[in-house]
Formats: C-alpha cells, sequence, structure tokens
C-alpha cells in the first residue's frame, strides 16, 4: 500500500537538492539570501539561502509524476501538486525579491485554494455544529470557507517559520499523524499525499536543523501549509466517520497560534496582524527561557533547542487527534482545553513567571 520506493525517491531528490542548493550559492547569493539580521523574528547571525522551499518542490514533483506514470488513473496527487504551485512560486517571489505584499500572497494561495476545491472536488461541507453545516450545504460558501482555512493555514505555517527546524518538523509530525489515519482507514491517496510531503521535508529539514545552514522561506513554508491543510479536508472528505474537528485537532498549534497572534496585535497592539513582531511564543522561549543576560550564551545552540519545546506542543495537540478522530464532541474538548493551554502557557511566559518543569 505504502510505494517506498516512490517515499525514497522524494527525501533523496529533496537532500540532493538542498546540497546543490548550498553548493552553488555563489551564483545565487546576491538573490538567494536571507541578509536581514536585526528583524524582530531574525535570529540567524550570518546571511543564509532561504530558498530551502524548491527543494521540497522538486521533490514532490518527482514523486507525484513517478505516482502518475505508474498509475495514470491516480490524478489527485498531479492535481494537488499543480494546485498548490502558484502558493509556492508566490511565496518564493517573496524570498527572492523581499518586495511582495501580504496581500498579494494571500490572494493567490486563495486562488490555489479555490482551485484545488473545483480540481480536486475537496470542500468543508460539515463542521458538526448545527447551523453551520446548513450554510456549508452551499457549495459556493463551502469553497470560500474551504479556501479560507487552506490559505490560514499556509500562512500559519509561514508565522511560525521562526527557528531552526520549526516549521518543517511540526510540517512532518502532522504529515505523520495524516498517513497514520490514512492506513488506519486503507486510504492508498492519503498515505501517499502524507508520506511523500513528510519525506520531502525531511530531505531538507537535515541541512536545516540544527545549524541553520538553509532555510525554508515563504515558498517552502507557504507549500507545506497549503499541502497539509488539503490533505486534513481530504481525509475528512473521504471518510465520513472521521470527525471534521480531526482536521482541527491534528493542525492545532498552527492554528491556535496564528488566531491569537491575529488577536494579539490587533486588540492589543492595535497593529496590523500581517505586521511582525517578537511576541510569536516560539520568540519568547527563545528570549526569556534559552537566552540569559547573565549567561555567555550560544547564539545557534539556543536557536536550535528553541524548536523542540513547539514539536512537543504540537504533538500535545495531536495525540487526541488520533485517539479520538471519530468523535467530535471529544475532540471539540480537547480543543478548548489545548486552547487554555497555550494562552496559560503563554501568558506565564510573557509576564517572567515561566513555570519550573518548562525552563528544565
Amino acid at each position: 500500500m505504502l510505494d517506498m520506493f516512490t517515499i525514497f525517491i522524494a527525501f533523496f531528490s529533496s537532500f540532493l537538492t538542498t546540497i546543490i542548493i548550498l553548493r552553488t550559492q555563489s551564483l545565487h547569493n546576491a538573490f538567494s539570501m536571507d541578509k536581514d539580521l536585526k528583524g524582530p523574528q531574525k535570529f540567524h547571525i550570518k546571511p543564509v539561502p532561504r530558498i530551502g522551499g524548491i527543494a521540497i518542490c522538486v521533490a514532490i514533483f518527482i514523486a507525484t509524476a513517478i505516482s502518475y506514470v505508474n498509475n495514470p488513473n491516480a490524478l489527485k496527487e498531479i492535481l494537488l501538486f499543480f494546485c498548490a504551485l502558484p502558493t509556492f512560486f508566490i511565496g518564493l517571489a517573496e524570498d527572492l525579491t523581499k518586495n511582495i505584499s501580504i496581500r498579494l500572497r494571500l490572494i493567490i494561495t486563495a486562488t490555489g485554494a479555490l482551485l484545488a476545491t473545483h480540481l480536486l472536488n475537496i470542500y468543508i461541507d460539515r463542521l458538526d455544529i448545527i447551523g453551520l453545516d446548513w450554510l456549508l450545504t452551499n457549495l459556493i460558501i463551502s469553497a470560500i470557507f474551504t479556501a479560507f482555512s487552506i490559505t490560514g493555514l499556509a500562512n500559519a505555517y509561514n508565522m511560525i517559520d521562526g527557528f531552526n527546524g520549526l516549521s518543517s518538523m511540526v510540517g512532518i509530525i502532522t504529515l505523520v499523524a495524516l498517513g497514520y489515519i490514512g492506513v488506519i482507514e486503507g486510504d492508498p491517496l492519503i498515505i501517499f499525499l502524507s508520506f511523500s510531503m513528510a519525506s520531502a521535508i525531511l530531505g531538507f529539514f537535515l541541512l536545516n536543523y540544527p545549524r541553520g545552514l538553509i532555510f525554508l522561506g515563504d515558498g517552502g513554508a507557504y507549500l507545506i501549509g497549503f499541502w497539509i491543510a488539503s490533505v486534513s479536508i481530504l481525509i475528512v472528505n473521504r471518510h465520513h466517520d472521521i470527525s471534521p474537528w480531526f482536521a482541527l485537532m491534528v493542525n492545532s498549534y498552527p492554528i491556535v497560534e496564528t488566531i491569537f497572534t491575529i488577536y494579539r496585535r490587533k486588540f492589543h497592539q492595535n497593529k496590523s496582524p500581517g505586521h511582525p513582531d517578537g511576541m510569536h511564543f516560539h520568540t519568547l522561549i527563545f528570549r526569556r527561557i534559552l537566552i540569559k543576560p547573565t549567561h555567555n550564551s550560544n547564539w545557534l545552540t539556543k536557536n536550535s533547542k528553541t524548536s523542540p519545546y513547539l514539536w512537543a506542543l504540537t504533538i500535545i495537540g495531536i495525540t487526541p487527534s488520533l485517539i479520538w478522530y471519530k468523535s467530535t464532541v471529544i475532540l471539540m474538548i480537547t480543543s478548548l482545553l489545548f486552547i487554555l493551554f497555550y494562552v496559560w502557557i503563554y501568558s506565564r511566559v510573557v509576564k517572567f513567571k515561566t513555570p519550573r518543569w518548562l525552563k528544565s
């Protein structure tokens, strides 16, 4: 059921392409380097290529092409890739020019998402909430809500991409969870889409973490988020025994981080939600737990130690979704508990009252 050859090719293609990007830095460093070392979300100490998403895009294209050649009837794999391309390219354009507005990036991502709803017939048509489910029976409303959700998660992965290995490993963990449910349900499409992308990300991850030799960039982060959002919706569409809240809970960390960030910037700081700042949860962990003014801290080491905190948070959110993936009631409760836990731990850290167990 799981084509291990294609999965290996995805990993090898990504890993090899990443090495090629690194080996040819002198040819493209004028436009591919992240040279901004002073921004509120910048934690590297020297210019680094921010086009690692190219390796993931190349790898997933090769994997889907092989899948299509082996089975010409398997169109959804290759169609999802082409629907995700506009999102990847607008993110890559930002990586190269550093001059693409967040509005344009969101519009292009939403366009790709609408294309996916049409070509792959993936719609959020139920939330198991009376009233909302009735609204989602309208195809136009469902398509708009689906495109909004895919766009939101794509942007969420870009928002959490602040430290070595953070966004990429969160993506791997989530995709493995989706693939696991695909195995339980015996769904070859979900299995392929999940594990091929996880493998492609892993090829990049090995050169991104812990040393930060290359960054994911907006293109890579948008591509991962777009792909995961589409697979999350698709698995609920294809298996009506799976609760729609599974798709929410399996993506709990990036979703909650994004919603909380929008709320914080809009209502507490009176700023545009698209305006960058240094108050993300991962930034606070770095500055208030790992970097201590009284110590001669190694900046690179602290950078790499930040991500595992958020990997753990991701696993905390995903675990209930794997255990109770069919129960809407339980997943609603665990979603609320996760939100309360996130807000509590964030407020403790931001007020310099970090729990001892988190410091240790």
